[in-house]
């Protein structure tokens, strides 16, 4: 259990943290963290340090709001995540919410993945100009949350719910890692 500023105290199991060995850029010294549900209907998950309570980022699968976007790995990335299959891995981006939220931003140029089986990650910093670190996003969002609003499914379950820990065991893969480059040697 770990005391959070945001999200109060939450439980979480062994096989519910996620090792990211490098850290997040800027924050190499925490390499355990969570995946935390606010209990809101915006998609939104929270990457929860487990060592430092004070440290959590909100993060978005970018096929959410950029249905076209693809991470390619190098060897050394898919050895590092011991990754053998597009089939378990999850791909989320880091979001900058500021005060105007209209200004929300993500960073598709440096992406989560994430090895569902064997819960490791990495923030890899992809070489493709494509992408950059303040994609607006807001509006392909709340379409996207408006999609689903109209089919009849939901987010979330009706009625208020609170914060929850999300098991990687639980979160579908992306199949956002397209193409895994071959190891070479």
């Amino acid at each position: 259990m770990i005391k959070t500023g945001r999200f109060g105290s939450i439980s979480f199991e062994d096989s519910e943290i996620i090792s990211i060995p490098h850290g997040i850029l800027g924050f190499p010294e925490y390499t355990k963290y969570c995946l935390v549900d606010p209990g809101d209907d915006t998609l939104i998950l929270w990457l929860q340090s487990i060592e430092d309570a004070r440290i959590a980022f909100p993060v978005l699968e970018p096929k959410v709001f950029k249905p076209d976007y693809a991470v390619r790995l190098s060897g050394l990335e898919l050895r590092e995540l011991k990754l053998g299959s597009v089939n378990q891995s999850a791909v989320f981006s880091i979001l900058t919410i500021p005060e105007d939220v209209t200004q929300m931003s993500a960073n598709l140029k440096a992406p989560v993945v994430v090895n569902l089986r064997e819960r490791v990650a990495r923030q890899v910093v992809l070489q493709e100009n494509d992408y950059g670190i303040r994609h607006l996003m807001l509006k392909e969002l709340r379409a996207h949350l408006a999609t689903i609003a109209a089919s009849g499914q939901s987010a979330a379950t009706p009625g208020p719910r609170a914060h929850a820990v999300v098991s990687p065991k639980n979160i579908p893969p992306s199949l956002t890692v397209r193409s895994l480059r071959p190891e070479v040697g």
